[in-house]
């Protein structure tokens, strides 16, 4: 199994996503957007996963190399490759499969509950956390759900937290991949998002359980295996 993964600014790696690849002996490649790294061909991976990153899909102006993303991201769908995209990465599946990206009603930046949905229950994703998670969240974006999609998870404060496409593409809107370093990362590059809100947690409190990064990162392992199991 080859994995590549996208990422878009340098203080939002893979995580812990980056044990499971070392504990499994995959083989790792990667594509640095944000220093002007070429994508790589279809047939040179077999898995692709799509990090997140504090810019908006639709900050093409700014960042040019989206568009290009984007329609990488539609050729792997349609090529039949495994593909996870994460926070950006989710709303970048959604955009790349035709949905609209937009602001939510809400900034949800901090520890929330997730639920699953009730079309979740009956695959395998339901059965990994079938009474929801405590995950970390940093985004203030949201998605439409692509036609053809399967809404998996909700929260509070944004309805679309997670689908699937077929058996083998995955959006995730929340982290599960997140360590305390990584969120450190977050909260020193992030600063200025972390104003006053329903939904926003400050420092603190993101960072005063270890437990709670231990479990999510558990919950990515299970949520990677049963994805790159079905091929």
């Amino acid at each position: 199994m080859r994995v590549h993964f996208l990422q878009h600014v340098p203080f939002e790696g893979l995580g812990s996503i980056e044990r499971w690849i070392d504990e499994r002996s995959l083989a790792v490649s990667s594509t640095q957007l944000y220093r002007g790294d070429s994508l790589p061909e279809l047939d040179e991976f077999d898995s692709l996963i799509v990090m997140g990153g504090p810019m908006g899909v639709c900050d093409l102006s700014t960042y040019p190399w989206l568009s290009a993303e984007k329609q990488f991201i539609g050729e792997a769908i349609r090529h039949d490759k495994v593909v996870l995209g994460v926070c950006l990465g989710a709303q970048l599946i959604a955009s790349a499969l035709g949905a609209r990206v937009y602001a939510n009603p809400e900034r949800e930046i901090g520890w929330f509950p997730v639920e699953c949905t009730e079309a979740d229950a009956a695959c395998s994703f339901g059965e990994i956390f079938p009474t929801g998670i405590e995950a970390f969240h940093w985004h203030g974006d949201t998605f439409d759900l692509p036609d053809g999609a399967v809404h998996l998870a909700r929260s509070t404060a944004c309805e679309h937290q997670a689908f699937s496409f077929g058996q083998r593409v995955l959006a995730l809107q929340f982290h599960l991949e997140t360590t305390p370093t990584a969120a450190m990362a977050l909260i020193e590059h992030c600063a200025d998002e972390l104003r006053d809100g329903r939904y926003v947690q400050q420092p603190l409190a993101m960072l005063s359980r270890a437990d709670r990064f231990e479990q999510a990162n558990e919950v990515m392992f299970r949520i990677l295996d049963d994805l790159h199991g079905r091929r």
